[in-house]
This record gives structure tokens, sequence and C-alpha cells, in this order.
């Protein structure tokens, strides 16, 4: 029996399907497919009374736009093949939204749970400083963000242990994203990923003769969702999708999964989850264990918003859901999605679908570098405007709008305003060019397919552009 592919193999099963349909000489795609630099290292910490070596990575994947930019995940199944993944993904992931970076992603191999506040600050600040000796961190070198296991928190010490090595360096809070707002980050950065997956989805579920085809109606309205995955970005994307219309018939975390055919309200089972520790027992609910078993219930959407390989060539023909939109990275094998793709299931792919992260990554990158808080020149200017548009109104018509209603019309945008309408308008275009580039080449009958090919071109374009392969 052969040895099911790595991660990384993966990657490239995708990336190797869309570079068979270009032209482009065998040595650039060959460029555009190798990770260009990865640094594995160990450092010890003090624990306890005596000392532990940690392992780190950080893998550069692609150079064709400087800085890289990639989260940092402390997960106890790290190792270099998925670090290496990962990069490779946020290259074609930034190439797909018009974020000009190239893709990079870091990792330590820990579990999280098993250190206390202290011991967690000291990995990070030694694993940063790994960084910095090597060149591998810096504002318009590598940008690492949060991932799976790390948040605002993290990339605050990592800001901090970067300014305390280079102090005065006036680009320094652009060394990294994903911190706190008061540390330099930016409103709507910690929702950004499962925002996006709502926005992408919901582009997805506008277009007819899809829905037609899967035999589902337009709209998110109405459709039930599965969604594996409370962390941030699950319950993220199962809040604005809630919101938007959708049932959420069953919610799944390591321990399990709770099933009610008729509904979930998100908010009250993750109350339950706060007082219990779990989401099982939930009222009303139907225990479904071992939690895989929750991929396989009936629903509209499949949402795996977890860790990779969670659909395989082993579960794949038992998955009743028509769209499986991957909020998590990797989530489907290769042999898992062609499984899916054979049965007709449109899947919406990570490289697209999760993107938001990045790109409100990428508005916090600008903010830090403009060194001024977005809406901030401008907010009072638009809303003096709309006031007087508002009083224009009233004189020619005679109509008298309330205070509310006045409110409302004349409102100029704030930050989270423009993170929200800059995020939305990037995964519409970005879904598009996506769905375009689908339906023009016929040789491309599935998204991933299509967006694999779609980041390919930008990519190769870029490097030809420079002259490396004339």
């Amino acid at each position: 029996m052969s040895e099911a592919p790595s991660f990384f193999d993966t990657v490239n099963i995708y990336f190797d399907k869309a570079a068979a349909l270009t032209d482009y000489p065998r040595g650039l795609l060959d460029q555009i497919r190798v990770c260009d630099s990865v640094y594995a290292f160990q450092f010890p910490i003090r624990r306890q009374g005596d000392y532990e070596v940690i392992a780190g990575w950080r893998a550069q994947h692609s150079h064709h736009r400087v800085p890289v930019k990639g989260g940092i995940r402390f997960a106890p199944t790290v190792d270099e093949d998925e670090i290496k993944a990962l990069a490779a993904l946020m290259t074609y992931k930034c190439a797909i939204v018009d974020v000009p970076f190239g893709g990079a992603k870091g990792g330590v191999r820990i579990d999280t749970k098993q250190y206390t506040a202290q011991e967690l600050e000291q990995i990070t600040r030694r694993y940063t400083a790994e960084l910095i000796k090597k060149n591998f961190i810096g504002a318009g070198l590598d940008v690492p963000a949060p991932d799976y296991g790390t948040g605002p928190r993290e990339m605050a010490w990592i800001y901090d242990t970067y300014s305390a090595f280079y102090p005065g360096a006036i680009d320094a809070m652009a060394c990294v994203t994903g911190k706190p707002v008061t540390q330099g980050g930016i409103h709507g950065r910690v929702e950004a990923t499962g925002r996006g997956v709502y926005f992408g989805l919901r582009e997805a579920c506008d277009q007819s003769e899809d829905m037609k085809a899967l035999g589902l109606s337009r709209g998110l309205q109405g459709k039930t969702i599965v969604v594996q995955g409370l962390g941030n970005v699950g319950y993220h994307t199962a809040r604005f999708c809630q919101e938007a219309g959708c049932i959420i018939v069953a919610l799944s975390e390591r321990e399990g999964a709770v099933y009610r055919p008729e509904g979930l309200d998100l908010d009250t089972v993750v109350k339950h989850q706060k007082e219990t520790g779990s989401i099982l027992n939930f009222p009303g609910a139907k225990n479904i264990t071992p939690t895989n078993l929750a991929l396989e219930l009936e629903c509209d959407i499949l949402i795996p918003a977890a860790l990779e390989k969670q659909i395989t060539a082993e579960n794949a023909p038992r998955i009743k859901a028509k769209i499986v939109a991957e909020a998590a990275n990797g989530p489907t094998t290769a042999d898992g999605e062609k499984i899916l793709l054979d049965r007709g299931v449109l899947v919406i792919p990570d490289i697209f679908l999760n993107a938001g992260g990045v790109t409100v990554s990428y508005f916090e990158w600008i903010k830090n570098l403009s060194h001024v808080r977005f809406g901030r020149v401008g907010k009072r200017f638009e809303e003096a405007a709309h006031e007087r548009m508002v009083g224009a109104i009233e004189t020619a018509t005679g109509r008298v709008f309330s205070a509310e209603e006045r409110n409302k019309i004349a409102h100029g945008a704030d930050e989270i305003d423009l993170v929200n309408s800059g995020l939305e308008e990037t995964m519409i275009n970005a879904y598009r060019q996506v769905h375009d580039q689908r339906m023009r080449d016929p040789r491309t009958k599935d998204l991933r397919t299509a967006a694999f090919l779609t980041a390919l071109h930008k990519v190769a374009t870029t490097y030809l552009e420079l002259g490396i392969f004339p």
C-alpha cells in the first residue's frame, strides 16, 4: 500500500494540476513550486528548574514579492513539511486576493495547554530573537501574523522583542500584524478570516447557475450548515452565516459535536461550552462522537474550520453536503477532493476562502507604515459633506429627516467601516476572478484548479516582468 502524500506534496499536486494547463517554461514553474528558504532551529528555555529544548521553523516560500507574509503556529504536531505547505498556500492566497506579499509560515512544536503564560512569553520572545538573527523578520523582509495557537498577545510580544533589538526603528511596528489595537493593530483583524469566509461563501451562493446545478436556491438564507471547529475562524464564520439567515444544524469541537436539525443558536452553545468545558450535552441537541462523524451529517454547506486532512478518501464518499467551504488550511486531501468532485460537490478552496486574515493583515501593515489610523483624516470631512447634502434635500423637498435617519446618512467611515468594506471588495473580486477562470477555460472544471491557475498566472507574470525568466 503506497504512503499517503504529505501536506506539502498535496499542495504541489494541486499546483501541478494547474501548471499542466499552462505553457510557462519548466524552470519558471519549478521556481514557483519550491520553497525558497527554510530556517529550522532549536533553542532552550528554562522551565521548572530545568531546561527544555524547543523546535521552531520559519519557511519563506516565494520571494517574487517582498516582504513575505504568513502566520506563526504553536501546535504539538508542527513539523517542517506542514510549515512549507502552509507557506506555499500563503503565496497562492496572497496572489489570488492581490495582496503584494510572498508566502511564508512559521511554527513552534509545543502544546500551548502545557505551558504557563510566562513560559509562552519566553518561547515567543526567544523564537523572535532567532528570526532576527537570520533576518527572517522585518517590515520589508518577513512579516508574521497569528495562526493556530497564537493571537494578539503573542504578536505584541514579537513586536516588543523586535523593538528592543532595533530601538528607534521607525517602521518597527510593521514587523508583525495581528497585534492588539493598542499596539498598532487594526480594528476588525480578530474576526477577519471568518468574515472573509462569509463574504466568499455569500458570493459563491449568489451564482444562480451554480446553485441550480446543486439543487439549491440562490443566496445563504435558509441554507443548513455544519461547522467543524469553534476557534476564532469557525466561531466568526458561524456567527456571520447565522446572521445572514443560515441554519446551524451542527457544531463540532475536539471532544465531539452537537446536532439539532431544527437549528442551534451559536452564542447559546458557546455559553454552554464556557460553563461546562464542553459543547457536548447541550440541551435539546444530540451528541455526535467521535467528532469527525459530524462531517458526514446532512446539510447544504459543510465548513471545516479546524486543521488539515479532515476530508479524505476514506470519509469523502459519506459527505452529504452539497458545498464544502474550506475555512481551514488544507482540510481536504487531493484524493478526498477527487471523490467529492466526482459526486458533484462544490468545493470552495482554502487558498481563496480563508484569505480574509491576510487581507486585513495587509491593511494593518499599511496602517503601520503610514503611521495614521484609517478614517482619521477624512471622517469628519465626509460627515460635514453628508450633512450639507441632507440639509439641501430637506430644503428642496420639505422632508425633515429624523435624528436616526440623519445619523445613518451622514455617518463618516471609521477604521472598522473601511476595513470591512475593503475586505468585502477583496473577497468579491477574488471570487469573480476565480469563477471567471473556471468558466472561461473548460479544462478548469473545479474552483481549486481555477484558483491555483489564477495565482500561478499572477506569480509567473511577476517573475517574467522582473526579467528573471526572459
